[in-house]
């Protein structure tokens, strides 16, 4: 570039670029005077801050458009400002590019003063790698979303988890679009890490992605539990996805989709099994077929459900419903039973046609689904 050229790069963007604030204010209070949307801070003037009071500068930014945040010191700071009008139909595209950058210095200042990663972090671990001193000893809800963080960083839709999807919605920093991103190498390594980790508290012995050592080796029932019907599902399919079956289902496709180890055919023809895989898909439905019948003639052991996340639990109480033909204006979950061959659609129903064992079962799953919500909605 010729250096008169350069020269008038360097002036534009002096004189046309937000304005940065020279002297940061001391208290939150002469933050409030702070226009985020038109001048813009720096670090090393966020640094300073104690954690509570960079976490609540963040809440003024939000506050300022009447987002109502599920974090308690922050929601509570927010209450106690004059000026705070919260707003049910607060969007984050409410936002403009100067405050998003604002939030961006504001939450790498948060990070680091981090002692363990959480729920919001993943960000700056895009080409860092995770240690488990830095996760520590995280819930499992957190786990899942740090988890479910990578993805969204790309872009993922969660189309076969609406929690995750309507969490991800309310980030300032997401952009739903294609799924057929590929992680790097750092954060494939992280992935798994925080992967093996919530396996490891869960206390089961496989998850999807884990079948490609399984196309070789047998497979035990013993090793499925604690595991929902959800996952089954994927671990079965996925021992067609790895032979390169292309998936009808939506669901089914788009989580495949985005494994770097899918190569699918280019039409929909059946792959052929080895002796082992078919051996191994007996087990998996065998034993799927044990819970899907016990949901009707035993009383669930809770043990089923303490480690399952919050859109697993409610796939399995709605199949109580579903195996007697209950119809769903949920399009994920009409979705999801619509892809089982034994769902026959009764307009019909009515959950009189329950019998008590089943009524029962959908009563702790309820009981169970919304404690797991209230965790869930604590997650910031």
């Amino acid at each position: 570039m010729p250096s008169f050229l350069r020269c008038f790069v360097f002036l534009f963007c002096l004189f046309f670029s937000a304005p940065v604030l020279q002297a940061a204010p001391r208290s939150l209070a002469q933050w409030e005077k702070f226009d985020f949307a038109k001048g813009r801070i720096s670090l090393a003037q966020i640094r300073p801050l104690p954690l509570g009071d960079a976490k609540k500068l963040r809440g003024l930014v939000f506050g300022r458009h009447g987002r109502v945040f599920d974090d308690k010191e922050i929601q509570n700071y927010l209450k106690s400002r004059a000026w705070y009008k919260p707003n049910p139909k607060y969007k984050s595209s409410r936002l403009n590019a100067n405050e998003i950058a604002n939030v961006d210095v504001i939450r790498e200042a948060e990070w680091l003063r981090h002692k363990r990663v959480v729920p919001g972090d993943m960000k700056f671990y895009r080409n860092r790698a995770l240690t488990l001193a830095q996760v520590g000893k995280p819930s499992l809800a957190e786990l899942r979303i740090m988890r479910a963080e990578i993805d969204a960083i790309h872009g993922a839709t969660f189309e076969d988890a609406p929690w995750l999807r309507m969490f991800f919605n309310e980030r300032y920093w997401y952009h739903p679009g294609d799924e057929t991103f590929r992680f790097t190498a750092i954060e494939l390594k992280n992935y798994r890490l925080l992967y093996a980790l919530e396996k490891r508290m869960r206390g089961t012995a496989l998850a999807p992605g884990d079948m490609d050592f399984y196309q070789t080796q047998p497979l035990r029932t013993a090793q499925l539990r604690g595991l929902s019907l959800y996952e089954m599902r994927l671990l079965r399919n996925e021992i067609y996805a790895r032979r390169g079956r292309r998936f009808r289902t939506d669901w089914i496709a788009d989580h495949f989709d985005g494994k770097d180890w899918y190569k699918p055919f280019s039409d929909f023809r059946e792959p052929k099994l080895s002796v082992m895989e078919q051996r191994n898909l007996d087990v998996i439905v065998n034993y799927e077929n044990q819970i899907h019948e016990d949901l009707s003639r035993k009383q669930l052991n809770t043990a089923l459900l303490k480690d399952m996340f919050l859109d697993d639990v409610r796939k399995l109480r709605n199949e109580i419903y579903a195996r007697r033909g209950r119809t769903y204006k949920d399009l994920w979950l009409r979705g999801y039973f619509q892809s089982f061959a034994w769902y026959k659609p009764n307009p019909r129903y009515r959950e009189s046609q329950l019998n008590r064992i089943e009524r029962r079962n959908a009563k702790l799953i309820f009981d169970f689904e919304k404690k797991l919500a209230a965790q869930l909605d604590a997650v910031e």
